[in-house]
């Protein structure tokens, strides 16, 4: 299946993309918002994914913009940085995809998914701890917090209990075959497979996916312009209420202590302009047509002066 960008006319308005503007695709993936961007204004894109796989696929598009588009191997935590990296300063908007890129659910290798059977694997970077090492080595309550935790599943310490007794376990299928028989057949009536949270849940632990939004958010608004843009569309509550409190904490008069940015505490004046008071959904037609955009949810923001 080929990656179906969520929302891009939504984006595309909220970032309000302009001739000789420069704009940074955080979340890469594959490429369909920064083709976007590319298509809507004369402008420049730094594109960064920590998948190296999407990086090689990114190589076309990069000879297809010649001189409009620069890729960059990393995290989006350390856009700031790989900004910097690539000769830029401050950029016009910023654009944060949460989801996870259709080439890495689609591939069983990668191990995100168990529609197909393939190595429990998990990471996006393809380095680091996989997920069938931290449920083959972490301890019962650990496993048990994760899930809980990230996937928001009620039954996590019967999931947990059910892991330190089966393990090792390498495979999706395998580890997605066990939340099933664990949680019943009763679970298995319901539109969503049972092991949907705890496979969120171990993939949201491997990335650090919210230890990384929360950077990510803090270095965005160290890297944009006065009235810069700043757009994240995020896919489950976690992520969303994240980027909510931080843009309202960040839009008052005078900002509180914040667990989020402590290194932006303390200024006089509001950091953002919310660009709605509600976050933006998709519409009936896309959710036709692209499923995986049900649970997405847009909000934006306009940096102010600081």
């Amino acid at each position: 299946m080929s990656h179906v960008p969520v929302l891009i006319a939504e984006v595309l308005e909220a970032l309000s993309p302009h001739d000789g503007g420069h704009y940074v695709d955080a979340t890469f993936g594959g490429g369909g918002y920064t083709r976007a961007i590319l298509e809507a204004a004369k402008c420049r894109v730094l594109g960064i994914d920590r998948d190296p796989a999407a990086i090689a696929r990114g190589q076309a598009l990069v000879e297809a913009y010649a001189g409009r588009l620069t890729l960059a191997h990393g995290a989006f935590s350390d856009m700031d940085e790989l900004l910097a990296m690539a000769g830029v300063s401050r950029t016009d908007g910023v654009v944060l995809d949460l989801g996870v890129s259709s080439f890495q659910f689609d591939e069983p290798d990668r191990g995100f998914s168990f529609r197909f059977d393939g190595p429990l694997d998990m990471r996006m970077s393809a380095e680091g701890m996989s997920a069938a090492d931290f449920i083959n080595t972490a301890e019962e309550r650990e496993i048990s917090d994760v899930i809980a935790h990230h996937g928001e599943e009620r039954q996590a310490r019967r999931i947990a209990k059910a892991i330190v007794k089966a393990r090792p376990i390498h495979r999706t299928l395998e580890l997605a075959k066990l939340v099933a028989d664990t949680l019943g057949p009763a679970a298995l009536r319901h539109p969503i497979h049972p092991a949907t949270r705890t496979f969120q849940a171990l993939r949201i632990h491997v990335n650090d996916e919210l230890g990384e939004l929360t950077r990510a958010l803090e270095a965005a608004t160290t890297i944009l312009l006065p009235h810069g843009r700043l757009v994240v569309v995020s896919f489950h509550s976690l992520e969303d209420r994240i980027v909510k409190r931080f843009l309202t904490e960040f839009g008052k008069e005078t900002p509180q202590p914040s667990r989020h940015a402590p290194g932006l505490v303390g200024a006089a004046k509001p950091q953002y302009r919310l660009l709605g008071s509600k976050p933006v959904g998709p519409s009936d037609g896309e959710i036709a047509t692209n499923p995986r955009s049900r649970s997405a949810k847009l909000r934006a923001a306009e940096r102010l002066a600081a």
